[in-house]
């Protein structure tokens, strides 16, 4: 017969534990139990980490945060860049992303409601416009944009409005004007309206790009071939003008040919005057002249009867007045 409080037998030793009916292990062991305070602090310190994250709030670079309160709504100072402490489980942050921003409306997008934009020029001939807007939100003003219109701006304020003011601006060119030399007063029409509209919803425009313009294939054949004709028109009346301006030239010059002959003659009428008084005054240079008009062979020379006495030419290389032979006449004087 075993002994059921022997060790060699099957029952169990009061010396050892038993794990169904004697689990506190040998008499004179106290049973181990989990500590009341242990929990408190690891509960508390648990519950203190919960309240710290809750507490702090980091706000990116290039972001602003709105802090709305469960107690008193909105709060109008928006938070900045950094660390930032909060009421836990009372404020709540929203992140507003304050970078230069774009938004792109054009025909080659994924989007179905970010297409070109179709409009109507001042003639009524349909027009399709790329457009490129960049923008950024005004920082002092993140908690009224918060609280009127929220997160979703793109859809409800900048989309209908771009789409809106586009649409007016193309409405005031006509279509020739747009893909010619009027672009650029297209692009500082919508800025000015867009500039409003955006002041409004604290919103800052940076800048308006049109990447593309289309009309009609019809209509851009029939501006091209106006604007050749004109072109051509242009050359022909630069041609006419440049001719003008030659004749004007020979008319300049023929005129003053004519003035210079004028001049010319005047003086030579005015030289022969001044030669006339002269020889007036000084019959001798009469005998002179005559002298050389006669051929180089001739040595003397017969004067009028009114003049009674002759010239010697071979005095004239050598005198300065004439040199006068006298006649048998004249010595009986």
């Amino acid at each position: 017969m075993t002994d059921p409080n022997s060790g060699n037998g099957r029952g169990f030793s009061p010396q050892r534990p038993d794990p169904v009916n004697n689990p506190s292990g040998p008499p004179g062991r106290p049973a181990p139990r989990f500590s009341s305070r242990l929990g408190w602090i690891v509960g508390g310190v648990v519950v203190a980490g919960l309240i710290v994250a809750q507490s702090i709030t980091v706000v990116p670079a290039g972001f602003v945060g709105v802090v709305f309160s469960a107690l008193s709504g909105v709060k109008p100072d928006p938070l900045q860049e950094g660390l930032h402490f909060v009421v836990p489980f009372v404020d709540k942050v929203t992140l507003y992303d304050a970078r230069l921003q774009e938004v792109t409306l054009a025909h080659d997008t994924n989007k179905q409601d970010e297409g070109s934009i179709r409009a109507r020029s001042k003639e009524g001939l349909d027009i399709t416009a790329d457009v490129t807007v960049q923008f950024r939100i005004d920082r002092s003003k993140a908690a009224i944009l918060h609280k009127e219109l929220g997160r979703n701006y793109l859809n409800t304020v900048l989309r209908p409005q771009l789409r809106s003011k586009v649409r007016d601006s193309i409405g005031q060119f006509g279509a020739a004007d747009l893909i010619s030399n009027q672009r650029t007063q297209l692009e500082a029409s919508i800025t000015t309206e867009l500039e409003k509209a955006f002041s409004r919803n604290n919103l800052i425009l940076d800048a308006i790009l049109l990447r593309e313009l289309k009309i009609p294939e019809s209509v851009a054949k029939a501006i091209e071939q106006k604007q050749t004709a004109e072109q051509q028109v242009a050359v022909e009346r630069n041609r006419l003008q440049q001719a003008e301006i030659s004749a004007q030239r020979d008319v300049v010059q023929a005129e003053g040919k004519a003035k210079a002959a004028i001049e010319t003659a005047k003086g030579e009428a005015e030289a022969l005057s001044l030669r006339g008084r002269a020889l007036k005054e000084n019959p001798q240079l009469i005998q002179l002249t005559v002298a050389e008009r006669l051929a180089p062979g001739i040595q003397t020379v017969m004067l009028p009867s009114d003049s009674n006495f002759l010239l010697d030419l071979k005095s004239f290389g050598t005198q300065t007045l004439p040199k006068v032979e006298q006649t048998p006449a004249q010595s009986g004087n």
